[in-house]
C-alpha cells in the first residue's frame, strides 16, 4: 500500500473544480460545501505512484495540473492502459470506489497536482444529493464513450491512425509525455512511433512551406503582373520568387492543379474578364485588344485558351453576362 500525505485542498482549486461541474449540472450550496469540507490535495513527484497493483483506491482524483498513466502487467509485460492529464477524473477503474484490489496501477508521468475525494464520503453524497448522481452519470458516461473509441481505434486503426487519434485528443502531449508510454498505449513499438511522428512532423513541414511559397507566388503576381509579359517563362518567374524551376512546376501541378501555360492564362483571363465588366473598355478596345495587353501573344492563343478555361468563348461570355 502507497503511503502519501494529503493536505486540505486551497480554496482557489474548489472553486475551480466547482465551476467547472458547475457546466455539467449546477451544484446546490450543501454539496458545495462537502466538497469545500472533505476535499484534499496532493502532489507527486515524477514517477512516483499513486496506487500500485493490488492497493485499494481509496480516493477519485481530480488531475490540477500534471498527467496520471494506468498500467497493467500482462504476461511479464507492462502494458499502459490509459494516459489522463489536466481536468479529468482519475480512480482505479477495476477497483472504483474501493470496493476490491485494483488490477491496474496509476503512477505520475510528470510532477503532478490532484485533489481527492475519499470514497467512503462519494458513497454517501450519492444517498444525499441529485446533482452529485446527475453529474457523476454525465462523467461515467463520457469516460466509456472515450474509452470506447480508444479501445475502437486501437483494435482497427492502423499505426498511423491510432498515432493521429492521440494527437488529435490529447493535443501538445505528444512532446511532453514519454514516447514509449505513449508507443505502449497505442500499442505500437517505440521505433514504429518515432517514424510515423517524423513522417507526419515532415508532411506539416512541407504543407507550411507549400503555403509560404504559394502566398509568395500570389504576391508577386498581384503586385508585378508578369503574367502580361508575352514571353514569360517559367524560369523566369521561379526565378523572380526565389525557388527552382522544378519546385514551382511541382507546386503549380500539385497545389493548383495546373500546367505553367494554363496557370499564366488563368491570371491573363480573370484580367479581361475584369476590363469587360467596365462598358468604357467594351466602347475603346476590342475583345482581341484587351488579351494583347493581357499578355496573349495571339488571337488563337487566347480564343482557345478561353474557352478552355471558361468553357465558351469570349464572344459567348459577353452575350451572356450582358456585357455587350
Amino acid at each position: 500500500m502507497q503511503q502519501h500525505t494529503y493536505q486540505p485542498a486551497q480554496k482557489s482549486d474548489i472553486d475551480y473544480i466547482i465551476k467547472l461541474l458547475n457546466t455539467v449540472y449546477p451544484l446546490g450550496k450543501d454539496l458545495q460545501q462537502e466538497f469545500y469540507n472533505n476535499l484534499a490535495s496532493l502532489e507527486l513527484d515524477k514517477d512516483v505512484i499513486l496506487i500500485a497493483e493490488g492497493d485499494i483506491c481509496d480516493y477519485m482524483y481530480f488531475i490540477v495540473s500534471g498527467a496520471l498513466m494506468g498500467h497493467a502487467a500482462h504476461k511479464g509485460k507492462q502494458i499502459i492502459t490509459y494516459i489522463s492529464v489536466e481536468n479529468e477524473f482519475v480512480s482505479s477503474i477495476s477497483g472504483m470506489h474501493g470496493s476490491k484490489p485494483s488490477r491496474e496501477g496509476i503512477v505520475a508521468v510528470e510532477p503532478t497536482r490532484l485533489l481527492a475525494l475519499p470514497n467512503h464520503l462519494i458513497a454517501g453524497l450519492f444517498e444525499k444529493y441529485f446533482d452529485f448522481n446527475y453529474i457523476f452519470r454525465v462523467m461515467v458516461q463520457k469516460y466509456y464513450q472515450d474509452a470506447q473509441e480508444r479501445s475502437h481505434i486501437i483494435r482497427v486503426g492502423n499505426a498511423k491512425e491510432r498515432y493521429l487519434y492521440f494527437i488529435q485528443t490529447m493535443p501538445g502531449y505528444i512532446d511532453r509525455l514519454p514516447l514509449e508510454n505513449i508507443a505502449s498505449l497505442l500499442d505500437m513499438k517505440p521505433q514504429t512511433l518515432a517514424r510515423i511522428r517524423k513522417q507526419h512532423d515532415q508532411l506539416l513541414k512541407k504543407d507550411e512551406e507549400t503555403e509560404k511559397f504559394c502566398k509568395r507566388l500570389e504576391n508577386y503576381i498581384s503586385q508585378h503582373k508578369p503574367y502580361t509579359q508575352k514571353n514569360l517563362t517559367l524560369s523566369f518567374l521561379a526565378g523572380a520568387i526565389g525557388i527552382t524551376s522544378h519546385k514551382l512546376s511541382s507546386l503549380l501541378n500539385n497545389y493548383y492543379q495546373l500546367g505553367f501555360v494554363d496557370f499564366i492564362n488563368t491570371y491573363r483571363i480573370n484580367s479581361i474578364k475584369e476590363q469587360m465588366t467596365l462598358p468604357q473598355n467594351l466602347q475603346s478596345f476590342t475583345i482581341e485588344a484587351m488579351a494583347y495587353k493581357a499578355g496573349f501573344s495571339s488571337r488563337s492563343a487566347f480564343y482557345t485558351a478561353f474557352k478552355k478555361l471558361t468553357g465558351t468563348s469570349p464572344v459567348e461570355y459577353t452575350r451572356v453576362n450582358n456585357l455587350s
